[in-house]
């Protein structure tokens, strides 16, 4: 029988690493290059993505804030447009979705008209037209307002 030949490692066993894939360097010529992180580089980066990332995040819940804002201000403009035409004199029940004109008398009191502002003939009996309104199904009023004197 042949026996077994014992190969000797040429190179020194304190040269040697136990588990080469974890050492921090290069342990070959072909390796990759290892370089140490500038951590305040990396940490700077984070910072500025995280500030852009909530500026616009806090942007877009400001203008949410903002459309709100207007809608809240333009209901409480419906609710108090509506209470003055409730307080208006008005002769008849009106009724929802159908258009109404909104006047002014000469001695400053309000009246709901179905009597439109042209339709009056020669002589226009009020102060002005304030509005031509329609009743919504939750009684308010939707407010179409005149420029437009009808006045003589």
């Amino acid at each position: 029988m042949e026996e077994a030949k014992v190969i000797v490692n040429p190179i020194s066993p304190d040269k040697v690493a136990s588990a080469p894939g974890l050492l921090e360097y290069a342990h070959t010529a072909g390796g990759a290059v290892i370089r140490p992180e500038d951590k305040g580089k990396i940490t700077g980066r984070a910072v500025s993505a995280m500030r852009e990332q909530t500026d616009m995040q806090l942007s877009q819940l400001y203008k949410q804030m903002q459309l709100l804002a207007e809608q809240a201000t333009a209901i409480r403009h419906r609710v108090e447009i509506s209470e003055r035409i409730y307080a208006a004199q008005m002769s008849f029940e009106p009724v929802i979705g159908h258009t109404y004109h909104f006047y002014q008398r000469k001695n400053g009191t309000d009246l709901l008209s179905m009597v439109g502002p042209t339709e009056w003939g020669r002589k226009f009996p009020f102060e002005r037209c304030l509005a031509t309104v329609r009743m919504m199904a939750d009684h308010t009023w939707d407010v179409q307002y005149h420029d437009v004197s009808f006045s003589e």
